[in-house]
Parts: C-alpha cells; structure tokens; sequence
C-alpha cells in the first residue's frame, strides 16, 4: 500500500493493482513485464520473504529465464517529481538471483525533454540478501 512519503509503497496489495496503488505503470513499449509476488510463488529463484520487518511479504519481481539477451521490463513512475539538489531520493531495496540470465537492474530519470540519464545500475549482488 501506499505510504505518506511521496511515491513511497510496500507493494502489499491483495491483487496486481500495485500499479494504480503505487503510482507506477508498465511501460508498454518494453518487452515484459514486472509483476507483484511473494516467496511462496516464487519458490527458491526468490528470496525468503521482502525487506520489510514484520508482515511485509510482497515484492516485485522479473522472471528472466525465458528472456533474450537485451530483453527490458520497465516500470514509469505516473507522478512527476521537480529536479532537485539533496531533496527528492530514491531508495529502494533489491535481491538479484545470480545466474546466467541475470541482468542488469538500471535506474534512470528522465529529463523534461524526453532523454533518459543513467543515475544508477547494478549486475548482481554480492550477497544473498536484500
């Protein structure tokens, strides 16, 4: 659900209305999708359960095991949030399953114009852990 932190979720929706919950949409020009789970659906490729202390168990996913080599699935925020020095963070927690199909998790912002800026990326984690 979503919190009081703008474009702040814990992605513990009952249903796959996360987008809607947490003001994300799928990006309909990529070539699949992310999608809500827990650890139960996911089986041992997932993690054990989410971040979250306590009750959290949902978290979004990627199955890449049937994706090719350059394949994306992109999530856009639906609210725009204004350029700013030290103000405006993103934060976010990430488990990467290492094998062979595992790619690259990538952040960006997108400018007034249309270009998307490279802010941060990762190919695996070092840890099994969030």
């Amino acid at each position: 659900y979503y919190t009081s932190i703008p474009g702040s979720c814990n992605f513990e929706t009952q249903d796959q209305k996360w987008t809607t919950v947490c003001g994300l949409t799928q990006d309909p020009t990529d070539d699949f999708d992310w999608n809500i789970s827990n650890s139960a659906v996911m089986g041992q490729m997932g993690p054990h359960t989410d971040h979250t202390p306590g009750k959290g168990h949902r978290f979004l996913y990627v199955n890449s095991s049937t994706q090719k080599k350059g394949n994306r699935a992109r999530i856009i925020t639906t609210k725009f949030f204004p350029a700013s020095l030290g103000i405006c963070r993103v934060r976010f927690w990430f488990w990467m399953f290492a094998s062979r199909q595992t790619g690259v998790l990538k952040v960006y912002t997108v400018e007034e114009h249309g270009m998307d800026i490279l802010m941060w990326s990762s190919s695996r984690n070092e840890e099994n852990k969030w």
